[in-house]
């Protein structure tokens, strides 16, 4: 994930995870760049998936940040770039812990 973030953006990777299929894209230039091929090549559903960023330099709450337009789901009850449901901010940490960490 290091050497990922130094070819990008030189401190972060920019990641998609589909929630319900608990999978993750990453590496993307941009987020609706991940967003794309999951629903392409995976066949996830919009409403599923939610654009995160990696600081893998950092660790704790600091190593995950949860900030994407592509979180502007005003039709799914997400009126910000954030994820505002706590449920699922639980539900993407559970997957990076068992998929990333």
């Amino acid at each position: 994930m290091k050497r990922i973030a130094k070819e990008r953006f030189g401190d972060l990777v920019k990641a998609v995870v589909d929630v319900d299929r608990e999978i993750i894209a990453l590496g993307g230039e941009l987020h609706a760049d991940e967003e794309i091929l999951l629903i392409e090549k995976e066949s996830s559903q919009r409403q599923n998936l939610w654009g995160i960023n990696f600081y893998p330099d950092k660790i704790g709450s600091d190593f995950i940040e949860f900030d994407s337009v592509i979180n502007l789901k005003p039709s799914f009850d997400n009126r910000s770039r954030g994820v505002d449901d706590a449920a699922i901010r639980e539900k993407i940490k559970k997957i990076i812990q068992k998929l990333i960490i």
